[in-house]
């Protein structure tokens, strides 16, 4: 059996390292154990924030499901929720690695293309007497929005009636504007705004019925669903011409 004398007189045994080049190996794993552990800190932190952000993206989505349900008011309010996901959103934010700084517009504002009123606020005659001149300066500006407003078309054709060489009379009639669903009590600007809703705006075919009742128009939602799927057959000559990447994968 070898002893550690042997060990040290055998030439081939590797030299022992010193006392310091020891400390400092171990302080060095010291430093990246450190450095692992709060990597995974932060990671534990970013995955509870995402799991947060989830729940609360989920009750924004799926809430209104539930929204005819007597105690749904004690779930959550909706202006609680938004403010909520937009905290949990800033957190994230700042949780994650900082990244060049990019430009970006306000949270709140108007686009530019959108028509514009101005609004003029006159002095009387009475108090703008002896001015060497008057002005108009902006001083502030607001969203407007026009309300929505149901009206029936109706389409009045003019006809002709001739008189031909055998004595009866023959009636021309002024054509009629195509419809993409033929004989159909909803206009086109009616079954975009029905599209838009349902699938932009995630308004359920029973909310917009009540929109549309409210407005003097009686539309059933069986009356809506049928119209969208006879618009399904319209609109697959152009779903089939858009190129693929451009299809939202479901």
């Amino acid at each position: 059996m070898k002893t550690a004398s042997d060990i040290h007189l055998n030439p081939s045994s590797p030299a022992p390292l010193p006392a310091a080049d020891l400390r400092r190996i171990l302080e060095e794993k010291d430093r990246l154990l450190a450095q692992q552990q709060a990597l995974n800190a932060e990671l534990r932190k970013h995955i509870l924030l995402l799991e947060e952000q989830l729940r609360l993206a989920r009750l924004r989505k799926f809430g209104a499901r539930s929204e005819k349900l007597p105690f749904q008011g004690e779930l959550f309010d909706e202006a609680e929720l938004e403010v909520s996901l937009e905290e949990v959103e800033k957190e994230l934010a700042e949780a994650e690695p900082k990244k060049p700084r990019k430009r970006h517009t306000k949270a709140d504002g108007f686009d530019e293309n959108l028509p514009r009123i101005q609004v003029h606020l006159e002095l009387d005659a009475e108090e703008k007497a002896g001015a060497r001149k008057t002005f108009f300066s902006k001083v502030k500006e607001e969203l407007d929005i026009v309300p929505a407003q149901a009206r029936v078309i109706e389409y009045w054709q003019e006809k002709a009636v001739f008189d031909t060489e055998d004595g009866s009379q023959q009636v021309k009639a002024a054509p009629r504007p195509a419809h993409p669903l033929g004989k159909c009590l909803a206009s086109v600007q009616l079954l975009a705004w029905i599209l838009v809703a349902k699938y932009a705006d995630a308004l359920p075919l029973y909310r917009l019925e009540g929109i549309l009742k409210r407005h003097g128009g009686r539309i059933s939602r069986t009356t809506m669903a049928n119209w969208i799927i006879r618009l399904d057959d319209v609109f697959k000559p152009l779903i089939c011409r858009v190129p693929c990447d451009y299809i939202p994968k479901r």
